[in-house]
């Protein structure tokens, strides 16, 4: 790798970073750049995952304070998480991906009209929720998890509709904040079958990695000040534009 490709990919590191951080859609900046410098896409969707845990790790460490009063709901959800990261690598190993990546743009596309319906107030204190609910978003969770292991494009953005959704008196930032989080243990037990048995092209983690380090730190300080309505119909129309696109690389 060249000491150009190793700066494109780190430039397109932070931008990967600051927008899986915010909008959950990192993989819209990494891994074209991974295809860009001549890895092949297998080997550039595992690599891209393995990258990505810097950006789990500074998007949860810029997340802290909105993580601080959802240790209770985290703890319930982490396992599905965790699990569905490890389903998702050994689908990913084990079966071709045409047919699973076309029914993406069909499931982002949902993800961000359900981020851009109208929600009632945000509210600092979620209020107790029924049980079939608290196992409806355990389910989701596994699933957009499974697909995260799998795949991961835009699996931030179902995860945050999911979690608007199923718990309607959330701020934005906590709900940014748990995805992070989820998320993050999803990419990180996924990243962590594919260094195992998977081709990792690890001169490319290096840069792509430290930069999502730097973007994702400072992504959650953005949505922290930026006010929730603009914030919400900007990561809803880039969840729509990026359904587009995959639908067009799709079909």
């Amino acid at each position: 790798m060249t000491g150009w490709e190793a700066a494109f990919l780190a430039a397109a590191g932070v931008v990967g970073g600051l927008t899986g951080s915010i909008a959950g859609l990192a993989s819209v900046a990494t891994y074209p750049a991974l295809l860009l410098v001549g890895l092949p896409p297998v080997t550039a969707n595992m690599t891209n995952t393995v990258s990505l845990v810097f950006n789990a790790i500074g998007s949860v460490a810029g997340s802290r304070p909105e993580l601080a009063d959802q240790t209770r709901s985290l703890a319930r959800l982490a396992p599905a998480a965790a699990l569905g990261g490890i389903l998702g690598a050994v689908l990913l190993l084990s079966t071709p991906a045409e047919g699973f990546e076309k029914s993406v743009p069909f499931l982002l596309g949902f993800a961000a009209l359900a981020i851009l319906l109208p929600r009632g107030e945000d509210k600092p204190h979620p209020r107790r929720r029924h049980p079939a609910t608290a196992l409806a978003e355990a389910a989701g969770v596994l699933v957009i998890a499974v697909y995260g292991g799998y795949f991961g494009a835009a699996a931030g953005v179902l995860l945050l509709a999911l979690l608007l959704r199923t718990d309607d008196s959330a701020p934005l930032t906590h709900a940014n904040a748990a995805k992070n989080l989820l998320l993050g243990t999803a990419n990180v037990v996924a990243a962590a079958v594919f260094v195992v048995v998977a081709p990792v092209a690890w001169a490319a983690v290096v840069p792509l990695g430290l930069g999502c380090l730097v973007g994702s730190r400072l992504g959650p300080v953005v949505v922290r000040h930026a006010p929730p309505g603009p914030m919400r119909v900007a990561i809803g129309i880039a969840g729509l534009a990026l359904a587009v696109r995959l639908a067009i690389d799709a079909f």
